[in-house]
């Protein structure tokens, strides 16, 4: 198994980081439009659609507002297991830190997912600092 670790510090306050986050069906609008084309609702999940066209179903694991962690879990007939964790912890001064956390099996894979991973963090960072309130 492959466990991939992203982190950004962002230039924005925790609070409005967590409420992008959480907000579930807006990846393409509020989190890394362009990398994102497309989130769709379901009861238990997301369906996400990537700018290469690839399509994937995220099945909400936990969105813990008191840790602001949101946990998803992916099911596809490329990964045997893949679970998710975004977690954002308050660094003061307006600042905070985005974690980013993959548990992925096929190892092979997880140098595809890490680069996916990289890019969408640049963009989720230059969004959410572009929008944040000035402090």
């Amino acid at each position: 198994m492959a466990s991939i670790h992203v982190e950004r510090s962002i230039e924005a306050c925790a609070d409005f980081v967590w409420d992008a986050i959480r907000d579930v069906g807006a990846l393409h609008t509020r989190l890394v439009p362009g990398a994102i084309v497309d989130t769709v609702l379901e009861e238990d999940a997301r369906i996400v659609t990537f700018a290469d066209g690839m399509v994937v179903r995220e099945v909400f694991v936990d969105l813990d507002e008191a840790r602001r962690r949101f946990a998803y879990s992916i099911r596809s007939e490329r990964v045997d297991h893949h679970n998710g964790s975004n977690q954002v912890f308050d660094e003061g001064n307006g600042r905070c830190r985005f974690v980013w956390i993959v548990d992925v099996l096929p190892a092979a894979v997880a140098g595809r997912i890490e680069e996916m991973m990289n890019h969408s963090a640049d963009i989720l960072k230059a969004t959410l600092e572009q929008a944040a309130p000035a402090s």
